[in-house]
């Protein structure tokens, strides 16, 4: 008899266990807005209230993209080449979302000082863009935003795999890493 209890109260242990953990994958998330594709690491989206919240994408930094006219006409190599991918990534980030609708799911991680909410960005698919964007060479691993960013390990391993692939930035011998081109400014 103590051999029967013992058993069905494992049994219900190990059901409640799974039942437990399986709960995040019932509970929706909230679906966000995509109001605007700032550049090519940016979003500002709506919440089901209507407040916007402006995106940084956590694990990945984007190139840069012109921001005056100044710059969209600089005869700068460096430059039009940095904006070139920029755009191309912005491109990217804006047919990503259209394909799947305007809608996408955050899992916000930390906040930067220009107020931005730093976080993972979904497609309503559950495809996380970051990945998409550093596995087509379209952005690069940011160390820095990479301590609180829960898919570090498949941003790494899709931007290794565009780096061998020597796909999109990385086929490019002139581009300068986004970082490298702000501090150089």
């Amino acid at each position: 008899m103590k051999r029967l209890v013992r058993s069905l109260l494992l049994i219900y242990a190990i059901i409640i266990l799974f039942g437990l953990s399986g709960c995040q994958f019932l509970i929706p998330r909230e679906q966000y807005t995509v109001q605007k594709v700032s550049d090519g690491d940016t979003i500002t989206v709506t919440d089901t209230k209507g407040a916007k919240i402006h995106v940084r994408f956590a694990c990945v930094d984007a190139p840069e993209i012109p921001h005056s006219n100044q710059e969209k006409y600089t005869k700068n190599k460096i430059a039009r080449n940095q904006f070139n991918w920029g755009i191309k990534a912005q491109q990217r980030v804006q047919q990503l979302i259209d394909q799947e609708g305007d809608r996408v799911t955050l899992k916000i991680t930390d906040s930067d000082r220009y107020g931005r909410q730093i976080g993972e960005v979904r497609l309503s698919n559950g495809t996380l863009i970051q990945e998409v964007l550093a596995r087509e060479g379209l952005a690069l691993v940011y160390r820095p935003y990479l301590k609180n960013c829960p898919s570090a390990t498949a941003v790494e391993q899709a931007e290794a795999k565009a780096k061998s692939q020597r796909t999109g930035v990385w086929s490019d011998a002139r581009f300068v890493e986004p970082w490298q081109y702000r501090s150089r400014k």
